[in-house]
């Protein structure tokens, strides 16, 4: 708990922060601590909603107060991280690379100096941390891009990019999840919907999940997309220790 702090974020919410820097060990005590919190089933919480460096707990003030918030959780805080907190869960999102789903493939690779080959086998090359969601349903931030492949956003950004397109900004990779305005230089395409109003679930990963992006072609894609359509298409998820 030495740098963790416990601040007011409002009348109903409380802020936990964790530091101020990106890094996967805090992500790991964020995802710990939301593990632990869901496990005691707090009265009177209503959300929980992790990001880079913090924790967001919104609260129904006329069941719980700030005070009895902040005790909780300064004992869970203080609880030793269990074993289970440290398995890893990894989505295989299967992505149909450059073409017309991919459309700034090449981008990337003159940018890195590298061919498309060796742009596509180096972004398949590793599992990515969930670190947080935001900016639009399912939105995934994920750490971890090779150096490499680092690329500047568009200069000018698209009105629309279709739900399902991967691409990098910065130093950054993610998966649009829904038809939307975008800056990023976009690599392929998926057909697995990573949001879906009509699930029962609707965003398919949670923050300290990981993502890891396999190769297919054409004919592949039109094939999971034909599944995903009739509501039939389950990742493949690998769990294990992190």
């Amino acid at each position: 708990m030495q740098d963790t702090k416990i601040l007011t974020a409002g009348d109903s919410s409380v802020l936990i922060q964790f530091g101020n820097t990106i890094d996967p060990e805090i992500n790991y005590r964020i995802s710990a601590t939301v593990q632990m919190m869901r496990e005691q089933h707090i009265v009177g919480v209503t959300d929980i909603i992790p990001a880079f460096c913090s924790l967001l707990i919104n609260y129904d003030p006329r069941v719980i107060t700030f005070a009895e918030i902040k005790e909780r959780m300064e004992g869970i805080l203080k609880m030793e991280i269990k074993a289970g907190a440290k398995r890893k869960k990894v989505y295989e999102i299967p992505v149909c690379y450059g073409g017309e789903y991919g459309p700034d493939i090449q981008n990337i690779a003159d940018h890195a100096g590298l061919s498309v080959e060796e742009v596509i086998d180096i972004h398949t090359s590793r599992d990515y941390l969930i670190y947080m969601l935001g900016f639009l349903p399912g939105f995934t931030y994920l750490g971890g891009l090779d150096e490499r492949i680092h690329t500047p956003r568009l200069a000018n950004p698209r009105i629309k990019i279709a739900a399902g397109s991967v691409g990098i900004g910065g130093s950054q990779t993610g998966i649009y999840p829904m038809d939307s305005p975008g800056g990023w230089q976009l690599m392929g395409l998926t057909p697995v919907k990573t949001y879906d109003p009509e699930r029962e679930i609707p965003i398919l990963v949670e923050a300290g999940d990981y993502i890891r992006f396999v190769r297919i072609d054409e004919d592949e894609f039109k094939r999971i997309k034909e599944l995903v359509d009739r509501g039939e298409y389950q990742c493949v998820v690998h769990e294990g220790e992190v």
